[in-house]
């Protein structure tokens, strides 16, 4: 299943994307509130995970802000604050479930498998469009105006990413840490060679290009560029 990590400590945060991604889950990560908002609002997951204490806006204000939304999707809290009005106080902000650090491996994988069970079932997408591109999940095949477009594995892991989030600037940081699983930028132009090649396959040769870069704040795919 996919689900959205938000935690701002990078060990942990590593350690538990580790974990998940050992189940065969994808994972999603955010470092602070305003981005698990962002990717909260315009992705799809089976279920949220949300550290209480980060920065910009805490988990609280997270939870908060995605119900008013109108974002349901099943919320366990995964905190250091234990206390029986911290737990209180976050089932009431809109959570599903609360679970106290440190934790046992098994009990945070038992109880994500339980909320996800509680989700509403939902149509999945299984492909994925802008304009005339198209990337079919399933047979991780993808075309453009009806041509095929062959790709590497993180070209192609680098696409998905920015098709799921179409017509919305993606940073520098958060390519790192969902598409390759890195947390800092290890001062190379890994994603500026990966990004020119994608761009060479999917744009060049056709009417307009839909990737483009905005400058100093990262990439966006746009079908109405």
């Amino acid at each position: 299943m996919k689900l959205l990590l938000l935690e701002d400590d990078v060990e942990t945060r590593t350690h538990i994307v580790r974990l998940l991604q050992a189940e065969g889950h994808v994972v999603d990560t955010a470092g602070t509130g305003p981005d698990a908002i962002f990717l909260g609002t315009t992705g799809s997951y089976s279920v949220l995970i949300l550290d209480r204490m980060v920065p910009g806006v805490d988990g609280l204000g997270v939870v908060r802000s995605l119900r008013a939304a109108g974002i349901q999707t099943p919320a366990l809290f995964l905190t250091a604050l234990g206390e029986v009005d911290d737990r209180v106080a976050g089932l009431q902000a809109g959570a599903d479930d609360y679970l106290v650090k440190p934790f046992a491996a098994s009990e945070l994988l038992a109880r994500i498998e339980a909320l996800a069970r509680r989700a509403p079932v939902a149509d999945v997408a299984t492909v994925l469009r802008a304009a005339d591109l198209e990337v079919d999940l399933l047979r991780r095949q993808v075309t453009r105006a009806g041509k095929r477009i062959d790709l590497q594995q993180q070209e192609y892991k680098l696409l998905e990413y920015l098709l799921r989030h179409e017509g919305k600037i993606v940073t520098r940081s958060m390519l790192l840490e969902n598409v390759w699983s890195f947390h800092f930028d290890p001062g190379s132009n890994l994603i500026e060679s990966h990004m020119s090649r994608l761009r060479a396959k999917v744009d060049k040769g056709f009417d307009r290009e839909l990737i483009q870069t905005i400058r100093g704040a990262g990439y966006r795919l746009d079908a109405d560029a």
